[in-house]
């Protein structure tokens, strides 16, 4: 079979060449997980940290595996983070298409080519689909190893199907990577893998490092998992003649000592992370950190924005060690993210989660919010902290006691007597007021603010924690509210 090399060097000749060039290539196989989404971010940072190019590629070889809707989850997931692609299938590029479905004939041509450079071999072998996949067979048993050009024309000619494997040569092979170094292997170790297979659809690997080359992919981002393929990667470009990518394998995002995260354990994907109350922001800042460390001056930094990851990163900040998925921690970024907020950008983030329990319009978000903000970890914690101000919960009397404010029912029961007719004769309901109104009562008591405040906080929420005091929960509830879950509280303590 004759080919045609002018489309070869048409090939050749479109590839991109002189700056750093990276790509996300995600399989439409359903949510964007953890480990998926740190790649992406690494991937992204090494691009922008040379000013090079961020390509983000569709491998969608697997139909039998694709989700509906996968792709959508991808293209949201990338923008909400702000990893802005410079090519993809969405804006296009001057090595497209970049779907790896739309580039099934391209497969086809250099999967030929490497037969004709003797990197490759027809098998016509009966085989099951999942053998084909894994290549695990004994090639020196293997007859289509050796077959003439002849017979194998003879073969194609009478139109036996076939697969195209890679064929492995004797001797070892060295590759170089960014994080382990170099590594060397044995060549008997390593399949005649399946490179075509019989539907005219690549393999995994075999589009991987066609589309990586044609693409002029300097850095290829993986996960440790694929250290043992780079070799027949290695191979497969020394065969064509390809100058071989950077290689940069990160170790696997683990949820303890023993495990990979795992969607079916019930591992969270980012958009699960999103759900549960995290920012954007805390997620891609902790998920930076989980694997690689800054250097230098910056070595005790935690909190980065995104610009400030680009000026940080360095490939060899990249850790061998596997990475501790840690909520704690999550939680911890996500707290002081939240902090950071602008006031009227949290109330905004916080008042579809607020509405959850408080839907009485009476009451403003926005003043709720402000009592919020440095009192929760995940907006997801917010509707269970607010829930009192719709319905007073029912309680029990004990709530009243309280050691440190020198509190019990029959304390409480006074105080309440005390401030209700003072809260009654107020003409403005503003925070400084009610505040000064049962300052100056306790004062007038003879008693400790907290004192007084405890039982006016439990009258008014029901509940032993609340966001904000006394004053600002009184202020919030409205002053005809606030009396009648006053003198309901003084009810229940026998007055």
């Amino acid at each position: 079979m004759t080919l045609d090399h002018s489309y070869f060097e048409e090939m050749e000749a479109k590839i991109p060449h002189g700056k750093v060039r990276t790509r996300f290539a995600p399989s439409p196989t359903g949510y964007m997980h953890v480990g998926n989404l740190r790649t992406a971010l690494y991937t992204w940072l090494i691009a922008r940290s040379h000013d090079g190019t961020f390509i983000l590629r569709i491998e969608d070889t697997d139909q039998s595996r694709q989700v509906e809707g996968a792709v959508d989850v991808i293209y949201r997931t990338i923008a909400e983070c702000g990893l802005t692609h410079d090519e993809g299938p969405d804006v296009g590029g001057p090595v497209a298409p970049y779907i790896q479905s739309q580039r099934r004939d391209t497969y086809g041509k250099y999967a030929r080519l490497l037969v004709e450079k003797g990197g490759a071999y027809y098998c016509f072998c009966e085989k099951t689909e999942s053998e084909e996949d894994s290549g695990e067979f004994d090639r020196a048993a293997d007859p289509c190893r050796e077959l003439t050009a002849q017979q194998v024309q003879e073969k194609l000619e009478a139109g036996l199907p076939y697969v195209i494997r890679q064929r492995i040569p004797a001797g070892t092979t060295t590759f170089h990577d960014a994080i382990f170094g170099d590594i060397t292997v044995d060549n008997s170790t390593l399949d005649d893998q399946v490179l075509l297979k019989r539907d005219g659809l690549p393999t995994y690997n075999f589009a991987n490092v066609i589309d990586d080359h044609l693409m002029g992919i300097t850095h290829v981002v993986r996960g440790s998992e694929y250290l043992a393929s780079a070799p027949k990667y290695n191979l497969l470009y020394e065969a064509f003649g390809w100058e071989v990518p950077t290689y940069v394998h990160c170790s696997p995002v683990m949820r303890d000592a023993q495990n990979k995260m795992s969607k079916r354990h019930g591992d969270p994907s980012y958009e699960d992370l999103k759900a549960e109350g995290y920012l954007t922001e805390a997620i891609l800042n902790y998920v930076a950190l989980l694997g690689w460390s800054p250097k230098g001056e910056l070595a005790e930094q935690e909190l980065f924005t995104l610009p400030e990851l680009v000026k940080a990163f360095d490939m060899t900040g990249i850790s061998k060690s596997p990475a501790i998925f840690d909520r704690q921690k999550l939680d911890h970024f996500n707290a002081v993210y939240l902090r950071g907020m602008a006031p009227e950008a949290f109330a905004k983030a916080a008042e579809p989660y607020i509405r959850q329990t408080v839907t009485d319009p009476r009451f403003d978000t926005a003043a709720i919010a402000a009592l919020l903000q440095a009192r929760c970890e995940k907006l997801t914690d917010i509707p269970e902290k607010v829930d009192f101000f719709d319905a007073l919960p029912e309680y029990p009397v004990d709530y009243y006691t309280n050691k440190k404010s020198k509190t019990n029912p029959d304390v409480s029961r006074a105080m309440l007597e005390a401030v209700i007719p003072v809260l009654e004769g107020l003409t403005e309901w503003t925070d400084e007021a009610i505040h000064d109104a049962l300052v100056d009562l306790a004062q007038r008591l003879e008693v400790k603010n907290a004192t007084l405040m405890w039982p006016v906080r439990i009258a008014a929420a029901g509940k032993l924690v609340t966001p904000g005091g006394a004053v600002e929960i009184c202020r919030i509830l409205g002053k005809d509210e606030t009396l009648r879950r006053l003198n309901a509280g003084l009810a229940m303590l026998g007055a």
